[in-house]
């Protein structure tokens, strides 16, 4: 039998997003496309999160939402000088406190919210890319390498919502760690 470990974490921040909005040159600036920070969203397995550009995307399966810590932001700010970053600026579907995601990668883990439970594999990490010097602040593209979050596909259908959750995971993790830079490669499944 497989241990579980239980956290307590908040689900802060749901976006969902039916296009891109970074692409191209930053110097040109992000496209303005509608972007939603919603109450809850609604997963499908294989596919994603209902109405965001990622959603049932071949290229995309195995990373279809993307999770973020709020602590990695809140110590990027600190390290560079400058005032909280908007988390929806990131493009992450999911942004959550109180959980160290690095350790998650190669792993199954489980989402609890409202009274459902969401099942994701966390495949490999959410790499920042160079649009965050542009929206978030300078340097922030180097300061968020190892703390971009991870890029998960979903194993179950389910509704996540903002507010109060828990995180069910298969290895311990330490949310004190959550806000520091690791550079974990995604463990091998047996």
């Amino acid at each position: 039998m497989t241990a579980s470990y239980r956290y307590d974490v908040e689900i802060l921040h749901l976006l969902i997003s039916p296009a891109h909005a970074y692409f191209g040159r930053a110097r040109d600036g992000a496209a303005d496309v509608p972007t939603t920070d919603a109450d809850r969203v609604e997963l499908v397995a294989g596919k994603g999160i209902v109405g965001d550009r990622f959603f049932g995307k071949a290229a995309h399966m195995d990373a279809a939402v993307t999770l973020l810590s709020i602590e990695a932001l809140e110590a990027m700010a600190a390290e560079l000088g400058v005032a909280p970053f908007d988390p929806l600026l990131t493009r992450r579907n999911i942004v959550i406190r109180g959980a160290h995601l690095a350790p998650l990668l190669g792993q199954e883990f489980g989402l609890e919210s409202g009274g459902e439970r969401a099942r994701l594999r966390a495949g490999r990490p959410a790499h920042p890319c160079a649009w965050m010097d542009r929206m978030l602040a300078p340097g922030a593209h180097t300061a968020m390498r190892g703390r971009g979050g991870v890029r998960c596909q979903p194993l179950s259908d389910g509704i996540l919502s903002r507010g109060p959750a828990v995180l069910v995971s298969p290895v311990p993790l330490d949310p004190g760690q959550a806000g520091n830079p690791s550079h974990l490669r995604p463990s091998r499944l047996p």
